[in-house]
């Protein structure tokens, strides 16, 4: 692995302060973690040194930058990868000093940790030297010739992870997802970790993990965790990561062969001209036919068109932590994500909080993007899928409009009030209904609008009471009584009907 293959692990963050092709060609030999100032005692050739910096400050001795870079140098590192978390950026005198004496410079962002790093240094080189001749295997050749056996059978993840452990004693493992889902675990690790925990041993620094390297997202990754550090060596843990890796993306290559049944169901259940027969069909080829009932989920992301591959691997991810549900996950119209659920009648309502619980899981993996979801009410039949779809979007829609930067799950049990009924419709449609029941008080000249519109939004929260709306807004009572009066003529509304206060007040929240 080379100095360069850093830069290109998009999942790392990492970027080139200094450096030129040459120098970022060198190979990597291993990795090194140091603050210290003199470091040099403690390097090898060919390592790459991780440090968080905490050596410097900005009023410190020049001499300590350049004593550590130089010892960089004569020990033969071949890059120096500074953490951007202890001052905020890389200073700017490290970088200089760096380019004197010929040591490349890489940024780490505060999101990536040095585990990290190291994880990826490691698995690489030990993905390398499994190819390379038998004797530079850490797993014994009779365990390795099982596991590639079973592989080959198809045996599942859970299979090759107890099968990879025995010769260790059977160590307490688990194969967990970035959200906490547990996907199998050895037979010493008698309990399933709660999702949250799962989650946060992952991201922790306690025991041992260990990334398995696919071409998944950030919301399907697998990685291997033992709870005891130090129980099994590096070298063999990395290539049972590497086994898992070939079986993973062979489930990968597997299921994307159902993406055009998928895309498929998702199509028939969206189309303008609903069809049973073709809805069915798709269903029966999704293997979704004769369910007790169906649930239709539909999420977006912000910033929009965040969607593709990763609003699928994170839906999917989502809807694989609840139990007794089989689905099917496609691309919708307009950056949407679309799942069709098929389960029993009892779970219909466990779907949407179900979702809800896993919600902050997942947005936990992909932070820098806000996922929304809504959900529809369970259809006891295909044929009320087109209006289960209709029902997701709106829920969906209310969701992003509510807390567009919170992510969130909405069903139409969510719709408990106006404001979120209003939400939910278009925002062309909303703008329509403004402009014609507003549109005299949004056109009365700039000062005398904003008061208008202000009184009346008082007006109204304050239940049309003339005094408590005079006291909030600091006026007179009977300036409060010529203002409603001009409203009143103003729209064409009489205010002292329900009706009327209902339509000024849907009004207002489409503003």
């Amino acid at each position: 692995m080379h100095v360069d293959h850093l830069l290109r692990l998009d999942r790392l963050d990492l970027s080139l302060v200094w450096g030129d092709e040459a120098l970022l060609g060198q190979e990597i030999g291993g990795v090194t973690a140091t603050d210290l100032e003199d470091p040099a005692r403690f390097l090898q050739p060919g390592e790459i040194v991780l440090s968080g910096l905490v050596w410097w400050s900005r009023d410190g001795e020049p001499d300590k930058t350049e004593r550590f870079v130089s010892a960089l140098r004569e020990a033969g590192a071949v890059a120096l990868l500074a953490g951007e978390e202890t001052h905020g950026e890389v200073p700017r005198e490290l970088a200089e000093a760096c380019r004197a004496h010929r040591v490349p410079l890489i940024a780490v962002p505060a999101h990536t940790t040095f585990r990290t790093i190291t994880e990826a240094v490691y698995l690489r080189q030990w993905s390398e030297l499994s190819r390379r001749p038998t004797d530079h295997f850490a797993l014994p050749e009779n365990v390795r010739l099982d596991l590639d056996r079973a592989l080959e059978n198809g045996a599942t993840a859970g299979e090759l992870l107890v099968r990879a452990f025995a010769h260790l004693g059977t160590p307490a493992c688990h194969l967990l997802t970035g959200s906490g889902r547990t996907v199998a675990r050895t037979g010493a690790a008698r309990a399933e970790l709660p999702a949250r925990r799962a989650a946060e041993l992952v991201r922790g620094d306690h025991g041992t993990t260990v990334r398995v390297e696919t071409d998944g997202t950030v919301y399907d990754t697998w990685h291997l965790h033992l709870p005891e550090a130090g129980q099994v060596p590096p070298r063999v843990l990395q290539e049972i990561a590497e086994l898992l890796g070939r079986h993973r993306r062979r489930q990968d290559r597997n299921r994307a062969a159902s993406g055009a049944a998928f895309t498929e169901l998702v199509d028939a259940v969206g189309a303008p001209r609903f069809d049973a027969h073709r809805v069915r069909g798709a269903l029966a080829s999704c293997g979704l036919a004769d369910a007790d009932a169906y649930t239709v989920v539909v999420t977006a992301a912000e910033p929009h068109g965040e969607g593709g591959a990763a609003g699928v691997a994170a839906l999917t991810e989502a809807l694989r932590h609840l139990p007794s549900v089989a689905f099917a996950v496609a691309d919708g119209p307009g950056g949407e994500t679309v799942a069709v659920v098929a389960h029993g009648g009892e779970t219909a309502p466990g779907v949407r909080e179900g979702l809800g619980d896993a919600w902050p899981l997942i947005h936990a993996c992909g932070p820098d993007t806000t996922l929304h979801a809504g959900v529809s009410a369970p259809a006891a039949a295909p044929e009320g899928l087109n209006t289960a779809l209709t029902q997701a979007r709106y829920a969906l829609a209310a969701a992003r409009t509510a807390s567009p930067s919170a992510p969130r799950v909405a069903g139409l049990g969510d719709l408990d009030g106006l404001g979120r009924l209003m939400a939910g419709i278009p925002v062309d449609v909303r703008n329509v209904y403004r402009e014609t029941v507003l549109g005299p008080l949004l056109g009365a000249g700039r000062g005398s609008s904003t008061m208008l519109l202000e009184t009346l939004e008082v007006f109204l929260a304050h239940d049309c009471s003339w005094a408590r709306t005079a006291e909030a807004l600091h006026v007179h009572v009977n300036t409060v009584h010529y203002r409603i009066e001009r409203i009143e003529v103003l729209t064409g509304r009489d205010l002292s009907r329900l009706e009327h206060k209902v339509d000024m007040r849907a009004a207002l929240l489409c503003l």
